[in-house]
């Protein structure tokens, strides 16, 4: 074949390609999408997938499928969804500090910012102190105090190591200059149920478990400057003058690199609806969250400046 036939092939299959994928966007979406939750059923980011499913009903013509893939610190959702058809059927939503996170701490080809496509930002997840309710420590000082007089005495849980809780606890004891050892859990929900058995003298997990299980869990404080606008009983590190680590973490929905662009502006404009929806704060209010929307340019802005603010705070755990 000749260099003209090669060049006037290699246009037709570009143009047989671009084709292919203005149909794929026109006759988005025909069937269901999955909507992957790298994490178990019962944590924040899942409350906000299954709010997402239910307020999408009138938004969307077809259902949104929730599927939990937990491991690896979030990694082994997005491994399978990194590799996914771009075809606007499989997404992920995620926790996006700990997602972040994850792939600054660990051995992995995924990049936060540049694997996937962003669509879209719905929500936010801040981590806090909390003690089970029976717990002889009635103030964030309390904890503080019992960790300095018997330095590595006390244990404390969480979701995983390099999650944005974890981070946020180490942040803590760094700036308060005490020790306490680790216990890691796979989730939020397992954390809560562990720290509900004080496995744990305490814990940070997001601030939202704490609803529903009052009689069970005590939140001493949020890891931020400022109350939760959910959560408003919860006092702030800020505000109690306590030294803190500034971490917390957007929920974000991913597609797939190379889903259609169409695709991603379509599904952006329909998670705009539906956060806008009284139904999906309503859902979301009943698990201590709420609604935080920002467009996928946003999100990911937001995602890249955590990631200049959090480097100093993983580099002793990539060591």
């Amino acid at each position: 074949m000749n260099r003209r036939s090669l060049i006037s092939a290699a246009l037709a299959g570009v143009a047989v390609f671009v084709t292919a994928t203005a149909s794929v966007a026109a006759d988005w979406p025909k069937r269901p999408i999955n909507l992957v939750v790298p994490y178990k059923a019962g944590g924040g980011t899942d409350a906000y997938a299954r709010a997402i499913s239910a307020a999408a009903a009138d938004v969307l013509d077809v259902p949104v499928v929730v599927v939990n893939k937990p491991g690896s610190g979030g990694l082994n959702g997005a491994n399978s969804v990194v590799g996914a058809r771009p075809d606007g059927y499989t997404m992920m939503m995620t926790s996006g500090g700990s997602f972040l996170l994850s792939t600054m701490t660990r051995d992995t080809k995924i990049d936060a910012l540049e694997s996937f496509e962003f669509v879209a930002q719905v929500g936010k997840l801040q981590t806090s102190l909390m003690v089970p309710k029976d717990s002889p420590f009635q103030t964030v000082q309390d904890v503080i105090d019992a960790a300095q007089a018997n330095p590595g005495s006390l244990r404390w849980a969480h979701s995983g190591r390099g999650g944005f809780h974890f981070v946020g606890g180490l942040g803590f004891l760094a700036n308060n200059h005490i020790e306490a050892q680790d216990v890691p859990f796979k989730g939020g929900g397992p954390t809560r149920a562990a720290l509900i058995g004080s496995q744990a003298d305490f814990g940070f997990l997001g601030v939202q478990q704490l609803a529903g299980f009052e009689d069970n869990l005590r939140a001493l404080a949020v890891n931020s400057a400022e109350r939760d606008s959910i959560m408003t009983e919860v006092p702030a590190f800020g505000e109690l003058g306590i030294p803190f680590a500034a971490v917390s973490s957007p929920v974000i929905v991913f597609a797939p690199k190379g889903t259609p662009a169409e695709v991603i502006t379509a599904m952006e404009a329909a998670l705009a609806e539906i956060a806008a929806k009284p139904e999906f704060a309503e859902l979301l209010a009943k698990r201590g969250t709420g609604p935080v929307y920002a467009n996928g340019a946003d999100a990911k802005a937001g995602l890249t400046a955590m990631k200049a603010d959090a480097a100093p705070l993983v580099a002793g755990l990539t060591k």
